[in-house]
């Protein structure tokens, strides 16, 4: 048992270190012209505005589920790794098959590029 948990301890330790190579490979503004083509219609980026999804104001470095007033499915609220880059990705790729549960029904990113861009935007949002 502890060998596993010393696996998943290095392992995320691992995720930190590179998910600053994640976001650095992106395009801001790439990533601006994707998500308003395909998130902007359920999620707003200003401070306190949630539409079906919740506000993605500050969502990098933010604990999930943390939004005020915006009702999240269980799945989210079990879920307890910050959004930083790697996890993002790992999420934009797949929503509902990373975090089982979620309302979301958003079949994710496929495209690397678009997910690093996105991502890449999502960190001008403070």
């Amino acid at each position: 048992m502890r060998s596993c948990c010393l696996f998943f301890a290095a392992l995320t330790a691992f995720a930190w270190m590179i998910a600053p190579a994640v976001a650095a490979e992106g395009d801001a503004a790439a990533g601006k012209a994707v998500f308003q083509r395909t998130c902007q219609n359920c999620h707003a980026v200003e401070i306190g505005v949630n539409k079906i999804g919740p506000s993605l104001w500050n969502v990098v470095g933010r604990q999930p589920a943390s939004v005020p007033d915006y009702a999240y499915s269980e799945g989210m609220k079990t879920n307890k790794t910050p959004w930083g880059p790697a996890s993002l990705d790992a999420y934009l790729a797949d929503p509902r098959g990373d975090v089982h549960g979620v309302k979301m029904f958003f079949k994710g990113l496929t495209d690397t590029k678009d997910r690093s861009d996105v991502i890449a935007y999502l960190q001008t949002l403070k």
